[in-house]
């Protein structure tokens, strides 16, 4: 007699354990795991309390909401835009839809796994600015900016999304770095704008970094150029966009 039972298919169970897997995945990956979740606080360190210590906690509350930025925008361009490369490329997004699988749980497992590491890298920024550089918020600014960079990964996982549909799992490395590195620096992530030549200056409205960047350097006190509602326009926009230019080349 067959004393096996057949586990019932549960949806929820589908995205649960597709999260799980994406996320130990890339933790085990050290190529991936170790340069998102080290650099933006190893930076932070050094440039934001070390280099910028004459600044004192100002400084490194403008650093902070930089470099905040910039470690989820590297967590959602690199898990996405890599990943889906590395994916098409090896065959794996068509094995995926042959099976019993809910056809979003690829994605949302994806962005469950932005969302995590986005929330490491916020830790180990926060416990920086807090115990090393003497950044003082209060526990609703901490609330608001750490909400407003998790929300964030969205429009840079469409992007990464979009860019990984476009090269092979080779060629995507060096695609989303000269994504990457160009955007966080021409949008004031690294140095303040007003220290970069006046016509970079003009042209960093152009990146989505420099509006989620905006919105935050305005929860911490900092300030925020123009309305907050372009802000978080162009960053809807960009999510919106790049979402439907991917989707168009995964059904192809």
């Amino acid at each position: 007699m067959d004393t096996t039972a057949a586990v019932p298919f549960s949806s929820r169970r589908a995205y649960l354990l597709e999260a799980r897997y994406e996320f130990l995945r890339l933790l085990r990956t050290p190529s991936f795991s170790l340069p998102c979740l080290l650099f933006p606080p190893v930076f932070y360190l050094l440039f934001g309390v070390l280099l910028g210590g004459k600044g004192g906690p100002a400084a490194a509350t403008y650093m902070l909401a930089g470099y905040s930025v910039f470690g989820v925008m590297g967590v959602a361009l690199f898990g996405f835009g890599v990943t889906v490369a590395m994916d098409r490329e090896q065959g794996l997004l068509t094995l995926k839809r042959a099976r019993p699988m809910p056809p979003g749980a690829y994605l949302v497992a994806k962005m469950a796994m932005a969302v995590l590491f986005g929330a490491i890298i916020l830790l180990l920024l926060g416990t920086l600015a807090i115990g090393v550089a003497g950044v003082r918020l209060s526990a609703l600014q901490w609330l608001a900016l750490v909400t407003t960079c998790l929300v964030g990964v969205l429009p840079f996982s469409a992007l990464g999304l979009w860019l990984g549909t476009r090269v092979s799992g080779r060629g995507a490395p060096a695609l989303i770095n000269l994504v990457y590195l160009p955007m966080a620096f021409l949008s004031g992530l690294w140095v303040p704008l007003a220290m970069l030549p006046a016509f970079l200056q003009t042209m960093a409205p152009l990146w989505p970094a420099y509006h989620l960047a905006q919105i935050a350097q305005g929860i911490v006190g900092v300030g925020i150029d123009g309305p907050l509602w372009v802000h978080l326009a162009v960053l809807l926009a960009v999510m919106a966009v790049c979402f439907l230019l991917a989707r168009r080349r995964l059904v192809q």
